[in-house]
Parts: structure tokens; sequence; C-alpha cells
């Protein structure tokens, strides 16, 4: 009775064994040196269509220009390219093979901000606002960042199909800043129209975090936000005889008084929630008592029910306040909605282990949650499967400089603020690519085991 094979059949399989893992082995790091040795050819153009498209910025609503650039950098590669998708969106479609349906969505818009860079592609284009005076407009969002990534994927996939299955679909989003164009995109049938993903990923540039980092979060990551205004009606007169008047300016502070105890005293403590009057305008000279003031609100939470509670409340003790006075019932109105962002968890799981394989554990980060905005959460409201994650913008040696003068890094949003591109972009191609492959995989057979080993 034999106890153990021969050794020659030792041999066979360990030989068939070792040949099957550096097979499986090369498989998995052949991607991996492709992506490398694309990006060192590519990197330098692609900073090129980053600067023109910083240098070319457009606003919320008025993109035609930047999304005419994105759909014929995509066409260029070989996407089937639509326009016009719920304004000025963009959407690209490439298939190859059987596989499942990935949404790459980038945001086209910038802001009404005059740049203060000195960056030598730095934008000079100004327009004229809605209250008649002229400003700068400027990618201080970084949206420029996420156009010009989708540029260098949408290429890189069309130029090595061997390594993907599925369908790729682009997304060059308008409006993001108003919080109004995953919506627009939405109802002119985003989802009819073209197939309905089954994961949907983004990036969003970070203004203080190292280029070369990414950070994550799974749930909730970023909250609902809605812009309320208010104005209070009052009857008014001479600043000398208010008793014959009803100040509306008086009614106003006790109001922004009021709205503080709201989260404070209605909301529990662990639930996030935040009510800010940004703005309050009433009045027209010292010594008269107006008609009506105006406040301008952001209102900020995480859960539909905490929403629901806040936006009621804010009504409800406006038209207290108002009532208190003996006054008309105040006008409200709510607009601007973007819903909570809360990544899928199966999916920010899984793409974060591709994070970890590819930049290195250190280099993948957990994210605090964040109360600002992003209606990339639409696509989540609409049944699909998301996960956004940060992006690191800005080399770690200009962050310790600005830590080292006790000052803070200019944040998203500021005059000042700019990328470090070349870190910044190679990250951003790199885990992007990475992720696109985890979620797209080629079915490749194993190879079968020497006769000897069956």
């Amino acid at each position: 009775m034999r106890l153990c094979p021969p050794l020659s059949t030792l041999f066979t399989l360990f030989f068939g064994a070792v040949c099957f893992l550096s097979f499986s082995h090369a498989a998995s790091a052949e991607p991996t040196a492709t992506i490398q040795r694309w990006q060192t050819e590519q990197l330098e153009e692609l900073i090129e269509i980053y600067r023109e498209f910083h240098r070319t910025p457009e606003l919320s609503f008025q993109e035609e220009q930047t999304a005419k650039r994105l759909a014929d950098h995509w066409r260029a590669a070989g996407y089937q390219v639509t326009t016009g998708v719920g304004g000025h969106g963009v959407v690209a479609l490439m298939t190859n093979g059987e596989g499942p349906t990935l949404m790459l969505r980038t945001d086209l818009d910038a802001l009404p901000v005059t740049e203060e860079t000195e960056l030598r592609y730095a934008s000079q284009k100004t327009v004229t606002a809605e209250d008649g005076s002229q400003t700068g407009v400027m990618h201080a969002c970084g949206h420029d960042v996420h156009m010009t990534n989708l540029v260098g994927v949408a290429r890189y996939l069309a130029e090595h199909k061997d390594q993907w299955s599925g369908t790729i679909m682009l997304i060059g989003q308008p409006a993001e800043e108003r919080g109004a164009g995953a919506r627009a995109m939405l109802e002119d049938g985003l989802f009819e129209r073209f197939p309905k993903p089954d994961f949907a990923l983004a990036l969003h540039v970070d203004a203080s975090l190292d280029a070369g980092k990414v950070a994550y979060r799974a749930g909730y990551a970023m909250a609902n936000v809605d812009s309320v205004d208010i104005t209070m009606h009052g009857k008014g007169g001479h600043g000398a005889y208010p008793q014959s008047t009803i100040d509306p300016v008086v009614m106003a502070a006790h109001l922004v008084m009021d709205l503080q105890t709201i989260v404070s005293r209605e909301i529990k403590p662990v639930e996030p929630a935040v009510i800010t009057v940004g703005s309050i305008h009433g009045g027209t000279k010292h010594n008269i008592i107006g008609n009506r003031c105006h406040l301008q609100l952001t209102v900020r939470s995480y859960t539909d029910e905490v929403r629901e509670h806040l936006l009621s409340a804010i009504q409800r003790k406006a038209k207290a306040v108002a009532q208190g006075a003996s006054a008309p019932e105040p006008t409200i109105e709510i607009s601007e909605g973007t819903p909570s962002l809360k990544n899928d968890e199966q999916l920010t799981r899984r793409i974060v282990e591709v994070f970890r394989e590819v930049l290195g554990a250190e280099n993948a980060l957990p994210a605090e949650q964040s109360l600002g905005g992003e209606d990339f959460s639409q696509y989540g409201r609409a049944g699909v499967p998301i996960f956004m994650f940060r992006l690191g913008s800005v080399e770690g040696k200009r962050l310790r400089r600005f830590a080292e003068l006790g000052q803070s890094p200019p944040s998203l949003h500021s005059p000042l603020y700019y990328p470090d591109i070349e870190p910044t972009l190679a990250t951003s191609l790199k885990v992007t690519l990475h992720s696109v492959l985890n979620l797209l995989p080629v079915e490749v057979e194993e190879p079968s085991p020497p006769e000897s080993a069956k």
C-alpha cells in the first residue's frame, strides 16, 4: 500500500502549481504595468487638456462649450456620444462584450469666483452676474480635474479592450454647483434612453488631502442640502414712531434666535443637522422702518426624517414670530434641494480594497462625514449603487508649509485654490482605471492541471 505519491508525481504537481500561480500573478500584474506605462506616456498631453478646461470655465446651465469639448474628446476615443441631455449633459457609451454596465460621472460647471492663483493658465473669464455686477469665473471646485480624468480613462479603456468586458457609460453632468444637473438628466430620461448602470463611481478633489492619497466613507458621506428664503412682512413707518409700525427687522432678529433652538432642542444630539442664516436684508435708511425683511438660510441633514423635521420647524417658527407680532404670514420658499449622498456599503468595500492594493493602505484613508452637498446622490436615489471618493489634490510639502505658517490651505471655492495637477491626475487615473477593471472583469479560463495531477 503506497502512503504517498512517487517523487515524479510530486514534482509534476509542484511544477503545475507554480505555473498556475505564476500565470495568475502575471494576469493580475499585467494591467498594473500597462496602466503605468500608458499613464507615463499620456500624462503630459492630459495635463494640457486640463489646462484648457481650466482656462475656459463656464457657469452652471451655461456649459455649452465645455460640454462640446468633452464630447469631442470622447467621440475621438471611439465612444457613441449623445449631447443635450438635461441641458448641456453628455452621455458616452462603449460596449465591449458581455458584462455589467458601469457609469463614471464628471461634472462640467465652474463657479462665479475671480481667480487669484496667478497661474500662467489662470482663468481670465468674466461674466455679468444676476445682480448686474461683473464677476470672474473659475474652476475653483476641481471639475476641470474630474473632466480630464475621464478623458484619460475613456482613452485607456478604448485602447485596451482586452482588459475589461461590459459597458462603460460616461456622464458629463451640468449644473452640479446648483444641485440641479443630475435631476435634470434623470428627468430627461437618462436611465430610460440609455442603459441603467449596475454601478456608478465618481470622485471629487479634496483641498486638504495629500496628492497621492484618496479618502472614502461608506454610508452617509454628504448631506441633504436645502435653501430656504423667508420674507417677514411688516408695516413700515417712521423710526421715531415705532408704535405705529410692525417692524420686520425685529421679527427677523427674533426668528434668527428661534431657529437656533430647532437643532439644539428638537433634533437628537447624535443626528447631524445645521441651520445657518447666511443673509438678512431689510430697510433702506436709519430712520425708516421698512415693510419687509428677507432672510436666506442653508439647511443641512442626512436622513429624510431629520430633513423633513427641520423644514417643517422652520416654517412653524417663522409663522409663530409673525403671529406674535400681529403681522401678515411670512412668505417661505424652499429651493435647490439636494438629497444626502449615501455610498453603497458593498460597493465601497470592494473599491476600497482596490485602493489599498494599488496605492497602499497608508494612502487610502477613512474620511469624516461632511455636511457639504453633492447631487451625485440623485443617481443613488434612482436605484443605482453609488460610490464617490475624495481625491487628494495638494502635495504634502505644500500642506506642511501651510501648517508651519499656522494657515489652512485654500479650500474648494477659494479664488486661491489650485491642485498640484501631475500627482493629482496620476492618482485619479490609476485608481479609476483599476476600479473599472475590478468591476468589469474579463472572464479568464483557468489552465487545466497536468493530466498526471488529476
